[in-house]
């Protein structure tokens, strides 16, 4: 009678020995899937688009913008992660012979105002002030969730802006102006606030890439429609409106957009070279020294989409906490401090006001 039990126990142990095999495979598994998810490192999307022109004749300005907003809506940013700022009500403008319409298109096949349309932003909220106050998060603790860029430290933010600019600046409704400077110094201040992960500019105006030159924070990647001393031209008239509908760099590249599917392969190394200068006529221009990553290796949707593959594990998952992260660059003009600045700064709430 000993023998079967002994034969019974070690048929247990093996059982066992197999069981906890299984459980640490699974274990591996799960790390190699944890690490499959977050390989971007981003674990969402925000997208700030802007148009700062105003009158009728500026017209493609408010299609462009508009056109980007249909186009990351589609990939699946929702308009919660969506800060929309449109200087000029086109669609209400009285010229306008189609009322409540914007077409990005002679053929007016697709309103790109459409229903749903959420501007967060209209007329003469279009500032430079509170376009720096939306990036950095200075804003007034009335200012609705709609209106504010809640972005984290896991966040990937697509920034475009379109209108009319110059060497080094950027005009709002002929008012004012955003200087590459300030647009620089504004980027700065959010990555020492842990506010992008990852951030990738795009601007559409006449030598456009004056405004990426100052820039000098890790993890950006920028393209201009234009070098500097170069116009950025516009692609076709709509006789019925007697305006230029859009311009040629967000004509290619919302042409190239529009193949792009939430689960495609497409890259942003791919979308950087999209309008030759034999289809542009200005020069595409691209920086790429602050961004870490290989573009070309870079999905197209960690920037202009938001759908995340979804498993339901049993185990915990703890994340890194970046905010802790020693390793985590926090460089400036003067090259890069040893000490972590954030928990050291404060900014006020309001800008000073003169007494």
């Amino acid at each position: 009678m000993a023998a079967p039990r002994k034969r019974f126990s070690a048929v247990i142990l093996c059982s066992i020995a197999v069981s906890i095999s299984f459980i640490q495979h699974a274990a591996c598994n799960t790390d190699e899937k944890v690490e499959e998810f977050f390989k971007s490192g981003h674990t969402n999307n925000w997208a700030v688009l802007v148009d700062t022109s105003r009158f009728w004749f500026n017209y493609r300005h408010v299609a462009n913008v508009l056109s980007i907003y249909r186009s990351v809506k589609r990939l699946g940013i929702p308009d919660s992660r969506i800060i929309l700022m449109v200087a000029d009500d086109m669609a209400c403008n009285p010229r306008n012979p189609r009322p409540a319409t914007v077409f990005n298109n002679a053929n007016q096949h697709i309103n790109v105002y459409g229903d749903d349309v959420e501007v967060d932003y209209r007329g003469y909220e279009v500032t430079v002030e509170n376009f720096i106050r939306v990036l950095t998060g200075r804003l007034p603790p009335s200012t609705p969730r709609s209106k504010r860029l809640l972005s984290d430290e896991r966040s990937n933010i697509l920034v475009y802006m379109t209108g009319h600019g110059g060497d080094g600046f950027l005009k709002f409704q002929d008012a004012e102006e955003v200087s590459n400077v300030e647009l620089a110094d504004a980027f700065q201040q959010m990555w020492t606030k842990r506010r992008y992960h990852e951030l990738f500019f795009m601007i559409d105006t006449c030598q456009a890439e004056s405004m990426f030159q100052k820039f000098y924070s890790p993890n950006i990647l920028a393209v201009a429609s234009s070098k500097i001393g170069e116009d950025s031209l516009s692609h076709h008239v709509d006789p019925a409106l007697g305006v230029y509908v859009i311009d040629r760099y967000t004509y290619y590249a919302l042409e190239f957009l529009e193949k792009v599917n939430p689960s495609g392969k497409q890259t942003v190394g791919q979308f950087l070279r999209v309008c030759p200068k034999s289809q542009c006529i200005s020069t595409v221009s691209v920086r790429t020294d602050l961004f870490k990553r290989d573009p070309d290796k870079v999905p197209l949707t960690d920037f202009f989409g938001s759908v995340r593959n979804v498993e339901i594990l049993p185990e915990t998952i703890t994340l890194k906490n970046m905010s802790l992260d020693k390793e985590r660059d926090s460089c400036g003009k003067d090259g890069c401090p040893t000490d972590d600045l954030s928990s050291k700064m404060k900014y006020a709430e309001q800008f000073p006001m003169p007494v």
